[in-house]
Parts: structure tokens; C-alpha cells; sequence
């Protein structure tokens, strides 16, 4: 079956993206998250569709035949929160994210209202492992 994910990278640099949010403090935790994720995983960001900004790629095939390409790790900035993307879920890092600070958490997404109000080394350390997590799975 065919890629037919409507999320796919684009041409537009991250940092274009990020000029053109209107909340400064936004703009700046998203430079921030930037700078650290490439820091942990050694990938550039990548712009994934409109909003998303991913590091490194991977290619998976569900049991349904249904394939595609994905960012390894990722964030986007939504109203009121940033979205952290964790494809290897957030149960795999239950332990860690007890000493995080204020956030909240979906199945495979990590929910920050704002970098201040969290522990950036303890995010760094569950943004790099869920890096390798979800690169090993599919390399």
C-alpha cells in the first residue's frame, strides 16, 4: 500500500516556521525544545507538514499494509501547549516523567504548557530515549 500520510517534510526551515508565531514566549520555548533536540538526537529539525518540526525519519508498516514515513521524534506548538510526540508512547517513560514537572500526557504525546515549568534535563533524557527507542525499533 502506498504513503499516504498527509504529513510528510517539507522545504520550509524550522526557524521560518517559528518566526511566525505571535506569541513570543511560544516562539521562544520552541527554539529552545529546537536547539535541545538536536542536541539529543544529532538530526536537524525538519518541518513535517505545516506545523510539526521532526528529528530524523523512520519507515513503518502496520499490519494492515498501510506504510509510510514519519518523523523519529517531534513537537508542535497548539494553542496553549506544546505537543511533544513520543512514537514509542509514554508508558515507556512512566518513571521519568514522575520528576518531569507540570504536564500532562496521552498515549504517545507529552503535553507542556511551558519549558519553565518543567525540568529540561529530565525532558532531554526522555527525549533521547524515546529517540533511540523508536530508531532501534524500525533500523
Amino acid at each position: 500500500m502506498a504513503d499516504d500520510a498527509k504529513t510528510r517534510p517539507t522545504n520550509v526551515a524550522a526557524e521560518d516556521f517559528l518566526a511566525t508565531l505571535d506569541d513570543p514566549a511560544t516562539r521562544d520555548d520552541c527554539r529552545t525544545l529546537v536547539t535541545l533536540l538536536e542536541r539529543v538526537t544529532g538530526e536537524p529539525a525538519v518541518m513535517w507538514g505545516p506545523s510539526i518540526i521532526g528529528f530524523g525519519s523512520y519507515h513503518y508498516r502496520y499490519a494492515s499494509g498501510r506504510e509510510g514515513d514519519a518523523a523519529v521524534v517531534g513537537f508542535s506548538p497548539r494553542v496553549g501547549k506544546l505537543s511533544l510526540y513520543l512514537n514509542d508512547g509514554t508508558d515507556q517513560h512512566a518513571e521519568a516523567l514522575t520528576r518531569l514537572g507540570r504536564h500532562s500526557v496521552t498515549k504517545a504525546c507529552l503535553h507542556l504548557k511551558r519549558l519553565a515549568d518543567v525540568d529540561t534535563e529530565v525532558l532531554a533524557q526522555v527525549l533521547r530515549a524515546s529517540y533511540e527507542n523508536t530508531r532501534d525499533a524500525h533500523s
